[in-house]
């Protein structure tokens, strides 16, 4: 069923058709569209909508569904996929859908289209998001924003992006892929989790072990269930919200070792990524985190996120905050659709 719209207006609410934009943020399961209107002096979302991406074919079957929907034609748009949009042709790299970056323009009929990665988008909004959509962690939650900033997540994959510069001198996104890099299991248990991922997959990334479906497949290895191949069908998978509502309900002992062994692998990955990126501020966002934000505080996040050795007293002066913004992604495109129309 499609979801009903979660910031709907009235048309006749809307501003004039001709300062609209379309924005998207494109995932592996949902995909989100919304309104921003380019004349506001601040960017915003309207008439935002979620959609299955398993009820469409294609993501333009998708977006021509939303814009009938709110009865307009934007002449632009800015649409965040969860892959790397470097080349005319887009493959998504968790659905099954592909598409031609012109032929998607002229398919809606625009006369500007901005692509970006999902998690480019969501470090595009962080500078835009205030103390009321995040939840510090850990550091001084009053300090201004500090860059450069390491911006991941677990979602239906495992983002990863760089925000570098100041309020003052102006924001630059650096889009990676860097939620492909090779896990590095510290113990017995995580040594045993990458041999069935390796098992599995050919190859145990941190994509594998830090996102949805990674926290069922933690949650097998740990039960000793047998990997299989990826067709298996034979593999019995517990769904990753039914584990970690079970591991917060605190009686099921397999779902809390599995949601701790996350929250332990997330600390370790985080930590990495902000030695790479030189970081002074991390930024979680993705659906999954903040469903469990006081499981994660008292969990081995923290622990494992300084244990870097000689650079744990680099780390400790690292903030790490939640983005709890309902629709981070479409607030990063809505950005860039802006400033994409500046620099045009």
């Amino acid at each position: 069923m499609i979801t009903v719209p979660e910031a709907a207006v009235s048309r006749s609410d809307l501003p004039d058709a001709g300062s609209l934009g379309l924005i998207a943020d494109i995932g592996g399961t949902n995909a989100r569209f919304a309104l921003t209107d380019l004349a506001s002096p601040k960017p915003g979302i309207l008439q935002a909508q979620s959609l299955p991406c398993a009820e469409f074919a294609s993501l333009q079957h998708a977006a021509r569904h939303y814009l009938q929907s709110v009865g307009v034609r934007p002449r632009s748009a800015a649409i965040a996929v969860a892959s790397p949009v470097d080349a005319d042709e887009v493959r998504l790299t968790n659905r099954a859908w592909s598409f031609s970056r012109r032929e998607l323009q002229a398919a809606l009929g625009l006369d500007q289209l901005c692509l970006l990665n999902d998690f480019g988008a969501v470090a595009w909004a962080v500078p835009s998001i205030g103390h009321d959509d995040r939840v510090t962690l850990y550091g001084d939650r009053g300090l201004a924003l500090r860059g450069p900033v390491t911006v991941l997540g677990p979602g239906t994959g495992l983002g990863v992006a760089v925000l570098v510069g100041s309020g003052q001198q102006g924001w630059q996104v650096v889009e990676t892929e860097g939620g492909h890099v090779s896990f590095a299991p510290l113990g017995d248990e995580e040594q045993c989790i990458a041999s069935w991922m390796s098992a599995r997959f050919g190859r145990a990334s941190n994509e594998r072990l830090l996102c949805g479906t990674g926290i069922s497949h933690i949650h097998a290895a740990l039960a000793g269930e047998e990997p299989g191949s990826p067709l298996d069908r034979s593999l019995s998978i517990r769904e990753p919200g039914e584990i970690v509502a079970a591991a917060l309900d605190g009686n099921d002992l397999l779902a809390r070792r599995t949601l701790a062994r996350f929250c332990a692998v997330l600390g370790s990955v985080a930590g990495d990524a902000a030695l790479i990126h030189g970081a002074r501020t991390v930024m979680i966002a993705g659906g999954i985190v903040p469903r469990f934000i006081p499981f994660l505080r008292s969990s081995a996040f923290r622990e494992r996120f300084l244990a870097k050795g000689r650079f744990a007293a680099y780390l400790e002066s690292v903030s790490i905050h939640v983005v709890t913004h309902p629709h981070p992604g479409l607030l990063g495109a809505a950005v860039a659709l802006r400033r994409d129309a500046i620099y045009a």
